[in-house]
């Protein structure tokens, strides 16, 4: 499994961004406010993961008082931060598409509302995004010893 590029997260996000944006302007008069509990759900995921990220590169490198960990719950841990990168790329698209969608008529107050909850819940699908790339950073073996010595001896 190869590392996931930020830059592939980008253009998921603006692929789903404009589509989210072209359904919002069909469609938005006859949808529901934006809910609000998406933010702090998001910041519970991305504390989780990065608490997973630090115990799991503790772990991997065997930091004094961190048990080793087993290579199947590194590769689960491995998947679960691309996934976790994808989906939050997914649903900031489609945040940064209603804020998009919403910000030219801000003076109403419908507008002014998803606009706050649009822009909170994107922060939070950032900072999601972040610990994801950081747990599947975190699961990287590190160079042995003698790889570290002869890279930094490196001119």
């Amino acid at each position: 499994m190869k590392p996931t590029r930020i830059r592939r997260l980008l253009e998921v996000a603006v692929v789903v961004g404009l589509l989210a944006w072209l359904l919002l302007h069909y469609t938005y008069s006859a949808l529901p406010p934006l809910p609000w509990t998406m933010t702090p759900t998001l910041l519970l995921l991305a504390m989780a993961e990065l608490v997973t990220a630090l115990n799991t590169r503790a772990r991997i490198r065997r930091r004094p008082g961190a048990r080793p960990v087993e290579p199947l719950v590194v590769a689960r841990m491995a998947a679960l931060a691309k996934a976790s990168a994808y989906t939050a790329a997914v649903v900031a698209g489609a945040f940064a598409g209603v804020l998009v969608y919403v910000l030219p008529e801000i003076d109403k107050e419908a507008q002014r509302l998803d606009t706050v909850v649009g822009g909170a819940t994107l922060g939070a699908t950032v900072l999601f995004a972040a610990t994801a790339l950081f747990l599947e950073h975190s699961c990287r073996v590190p160079e042995p010893p003698e790889e570290q010595e002869r890279s930094s001896s490196r001119p």
